[in-house]
């Protein structure tokens, strides 16, 4: 297998899954830890496992499905990464990124990128939904960078902006649905750190002291690519546990998975209310 995602494999993967469907969709969502259910109420679904696909990364971790989900939800043609792969799982971060090559390919313009995080801010609780108004993407800083590699001049340039990552206008859009379903959320900043093993406390007062509001293992690799190619992106977090500063909790993958059974429906709110105002 190539170090690096080609144009080949990228339209290899979209010529296969335009065999498996004639939809054609303009929306992208990739549905982190626990948050998988809500492509169930995608309607008249194609669905996809990732294993047809070639060279696509495949999840490995309890509570990621592991398939394409292609529908209508809130009358927008969507594509739903139903589960993702992370970097710890042993990917490069050349095909982490390439799911959302793909989508680009299949004309995607917008795209919703959901987490589970951990909160760095002593001020969020489990059960609150963080709006990405920004990202610290300290593990592509240190050379894990998912544009490394020759560049794909059909998606964008070789020294993309990475100022307005996330959408203005979409950001705006998620703090309407809100306030107009009285539903509390929070904004910040999220950072992805390689994993799989949580932070200690010692790393969690150093994010805190940095800046970070909530911390995860996913997202921002996701996010560069959608942004290199011109995408507008949607980034939110679902805090599943409070801030450990101080090392006097432990922090659980199952934690993390019954805080999503909390955090769906609010995501369902916000998501809904976004493709129907796009």
């Amino acid at each position: 297998m190539s170090e690096f995602v080609t144009m080949e494999m990228i339209n290899k993967i979209v010529s296969i899954i335009q065999t498996k469907t004639k939809k054609k969709p303009t929306v992208g969502m990739i549905l982190g830890s626990g948050l998988g259910s809500l492509a169930n109420e995608v309607k008249d679904p194609d669905i996809i496992p990732y294993s047809e696909l070639p060279g696509w990364p495949i999840s490995t971790i309890e509570g990621h499905v592991g398939q394409l989900v292609i529908g209508e939800y809130e009358g927008k043609i969507v594509v739903v990464m139903q589960g993702r792969t992370h970097f710890y799982e042993g990917y490069s971060m050349s095909y982490i990124g390439l799911p959302v090559r793909v989508m680009q390919k299949l004309g995607v313009e917008n795209i919703i990128i959901t987490n589970a995080a951990g909160a760095v801010n002593p001020a969020f609780a489990p059960g609150d939904l963080m709006l990405l108004t920004d990202h610290n993407a300290m593990l592509l800083m240190a050379g894990q960078n998912p544009l490394r590699g020759p560049n794909l001049d059909e998606f964008g340039a070789r020294f993309p902006d990475m100022s307005k990552v996330y959408d203005r206008g979409l950001l705006d859009l998620a703090r309407q649905v809100a306030k107009d379903n009285d539903l509390k959320i929070q904004e910040g900043v999220y950072i992805c750190l390689s994993g799989p093993s949580y932070e200690t406390p010692a790393d969690l007062r150093f994010l805190h002291a940095i800046g970070v509001d909530a911390v995860g293992m996913s997202t921002v690799p996701e996010a560069t690519v959608a942004a290199h190619g011109g995408l507008k992106v949607l980034g939110i977090s679902g805090i599943s546990n409070k801030a450990n500063l101080d090392g006097s909790t432990e922090t659980t993958h199952a934690e993390v998975l019954e805080a999503g059974k909390i955090l769906v429906p609010k995501l369902k709110t916000i998501v809904k209310g976004v493709l129907q105002r796009i």
